[in-house]
């Protein structure tokens, strides 16, 4: 039985009646998340040396406070990586990337150092370039990476535990 329907023929959208998601995208374009983690991680560089840092690095030295505002802005590239579609298996690594920064970063100065070397928004950028270019969605490297962080995380964690139940079976037996 034959349709008498016809396509339906949409008028072409005005020019600012885009969505929210198609307007961040042009806003989370690559270039745009590039200069954002250039500017964060290696946005300067000390004469005569291949050392670079960026704005990151310099609130950084704030105590306490420059490390959770650099966190928040490392977030923007997360945030814009979710928008893009990227995995939410690379979407936890790139936060375990941020969280590794912020906390290391909260020891003074040799946190600092570790905050310029790690550079977690190049990371983040990378990161995004790779998954959004791949057909498959995430890879062997992501799942390792977070079992390594899970690990650590869980041994860090029980080590204490551990440690006082040896410590009471010790004044146990010498008590």
């Amino acid at each position: 039985m034959p349709s008498n329907r016809q396509p339906e023929i949409l008028p072409p959208q005005k020019p600012g009646s885009a969505s929210r998601f198609q307007k961040a995208s042009g806003l989370f374009a690559d270039e745009n998340l590039d200069l954002l983690a250039h500017v964060l991680d290696d946005w300067f560089r000390i004469p005569g040396t291949s050392i670079r840092f960026g704005v990151d690095g310099i609130i950084g030295l704030v105590p306490g406070l420059g490390d959770i505002l650099g966190g928040l802005a490392s977030s923007i590239i997360v945030f814009a990586a979710w928008v893009r579609g990227v995995p939410y298996i690379t979407l936890l690594r790139m936060v375990v990337n941020i969280g590794i920064e912020v906390v290391l970063g909260t020891i003074p100065l040799l946190g600092d150092a570790f905050d310029i070397a790690w550079k977690a928004n190049r990371r983040n950028y990378a990161l995004i370039v790779r998954h959004l270019e791949q057909k498959r969605r995430q890879t062997w490297r992501d799942w390792v990476f977070l079992m390594l962080i899970a690990g650590t995380l869980a041994a860090i964690f029980l080590a204490p535990v551990f440690l006082i139940l040896w410590a009471l079976e010790w004044l146990s037996q010498h008590s």
